[in-house]
């Protein structure tokens, strides 16, 4: 009976948790209402920090000096970005670079 509770508990935390989420943004800057110029600011800049902290995250244990010497990395950002100046796709040009760092660390690059 306790793990039949501890179940809905759990359950029951998960979906308000998610409704809270989804639902206290357009509660808390309705839409007709503008939002203040900080938000509006943090808007503008969060997207590119995120992306840049997500490129030095992914990059900072590659060794360029042993191994494969960063070729892979290399390889998979050049690819980025070149579909991304060609396409302007965002989901494509991430979809597409992972694939090809995979590929590329699967196949050429094993070690």
């Amino acid at each position: 009976m306790q793990s039949t509770s501890y179940a809905i508990i759990t359950i029951a935390v998960v979906v308000l948790g998610t409704m809270l989420t989804r639902f206290l943004p357009f509660i808390v800057f309705p839409s007709n209402k503008q939002p203040a110029p900080i938000i509006k600011y943090l808007g503008n800049t969060l997207p590119g920090a995120v992306i840049a902290l997500l490129v030095i995250y992914s990059l900072k244990d590659t060794t360029i000096l042993s191994g494969n010497h960063g070729l892979p990395e290399l390889i998979s950002i050049s690819v980025i970005v070149i579909l991304h100046l060609w396409r302007r796709n965002m989901l494509l040009s991430i979809a597409a670079g992972t694939i090809i760092h995979m590929v590329l660390l699967q196949t050429i690059f094993v070690g």
